[in-house]
């Protein structure tokens, strides 16, 4: 027996139960099963061809070694460019620090401002890692509840209301995970007006679903509003957008003041971002976006494909999908909780979803489904789920 002794804080760190969800997935297909995946938030195309070339290139040319720990300039200025393109946002591109995916940007954030006695709100249901990290850091985590009858918007005024002098932070994520809420502008116009009574409270805002809208909706970005930039930080990257997930590769807009901070933290963590996979980054940003486009076109034809067939199911529910790539709809009719038509789903139906549950407390009732997978597998997904919920009618 071990006589180790693990700091208490390992005890708090959540995970991510998607990728549980997949580890079973592939259990069961090896075991001969037919499993359609719609757990992962994963996109099932290709990394466009010009961007891999980039990467191949970039090898043979050799690119071998470290870089600087914030990211390749170059990369950053193609990141602040890109931002304006889209946002007419204007970046410094000092303020861009290059990290291996999303993530990190999470962790950093979070550590920077979660201590005990210090309070983070983050999104419920949310992308599970924000209240994992936040309990991780000893701080409280304060949720901002997300509701199905407001397309899973936030409040503006409910998130005002829960902001205390302990509060050091606000986590967004608009178009949402698992969710696929987009909040309106009005909402965020709203949110960022009260916050100029508190100076003191930081914001992380997740875009890194800011290219995936549907129905002409358009995104509006933090990086929108002048008088919060001093304590803004905008997550963003390559894996959604690109289907880069496999890459690792993502950035974030830092206030000026706190770049030398979380450059030190990358030196600390990773060194540097893979050479590699930033002259990648580079052709993504700079080369053509017909592939983005197509990919986005082949979502939005998914999404509308799997919200009808979501709602023609027995005792099923489904808010439209405004935005990312999943729908989270409601089963409560069907007599199961979220957990439960996780397993029945997968075990029975060879249909792998994610529970609510998984995204926080606020997501019993529902499962999130990643439309990330073709539309034919998802018609044949619904059709197995059909069979199943008709047979406990």
């Amino acid at each position: 027996m071990t006589n180790l002794k693990l700091a208490t804080r390992m005890s708090r760190l959540g995970t991510e139960s998607a990728f549980v969800v997949l580890a079973r997935a592939a259990e069961l297909s090896q075991q001969g099963r037919d499993i359609i995946n719609l757990g992962i938030g994963q996109p099932d195309f290709a990394t466009p061809e010009h961007i891999v070339e980039a990467a191949v290139k970039a090898l043979r040319d050799g690119a071998h070694g470290y870089t600087p720990a914030n990211g390749l300039p170059a990369l950053r200025e193609a990141v602040a460019k890109d931002l304006y393109r889209r946002h007419s946002a204007e970046v410094d591109p000092d303020c861009v620090v290059v990290v291996p995916g999303g993530k990190p940007t999470m962790f950093f954030a979070i550590s920077m401002f979660g201590e005990a006695g210090a309070e983070i709100i983050y999104p419920n249901p949310g992308f599970p890692i924000y209240e994992s990290v936040i309990r991780y850091t000893g701080a409280t985590p304060v949720p901002m509840t997300l509701r199905e009858e407001d397309g899973f918007a936030f409040s503006a005024e409910e998130v005002l209301a829960q902001i205390t002098p302990a509060t050091r932070l606000i986590i967004l994520n608009s178009p949402a995970n698992p969710t696929g809420g987009v909040t309106p502008k009005a909402e965020i116009d709203a949110l960022v007006a009260g916050l100029e009574a508190h100076p003191q409270v930081a914001i992380l805002s997740d875009e890194i679903y800011s290219t995936m809208l549907y129905d002409g909706r358009e995104h509006v970005s933090l990086l929108h509003y002048p008088q919060i930039r001093d304590r803004l930080i905008v997550l963003d990257g390559w894996s959604k957008r690109y289907a880069m997930t496999g890459w690792r590769l993502g950035y974030a807009v830092w206030p000026k003041a706190l770049v030398e901070h979380v450059t030190r933290l990358c030196v600390n963590d990773h060194s540097c971002v893979n050479a590699a996979t930033q002259h990648a980054g580079i052709a993504a940003l700079e080369g053509p976006q017909t592939a983005v486009e197509a990919m986005n076109a082949a979502f939005d034809e998914r999404r509308q494909v799997i919200v009808e067939g979501l709602n023609a199911l027995p005792g099923v529910r489904c808010a439209d999908a405004a935005g990312a790539f999943y729908a989270f709809p409601n089963v409560a009719g069907t007599g199961l909780t979220a957990a439960q038509a996780q397993t029945l789903f997968l075990e029975e139906g060879g249909v792998a979803t994610v529970a609510g549950t998984s995204f926080g407390a606020s997501g019993e009732g529902f499962v999130r489904f990643s439309y990330a997978n073709s539309t034919q597998n998802i018609r044949e997904a619904l059709s197995r789920i059909a069979t199943l919920l008709e047979a406990r009618i």
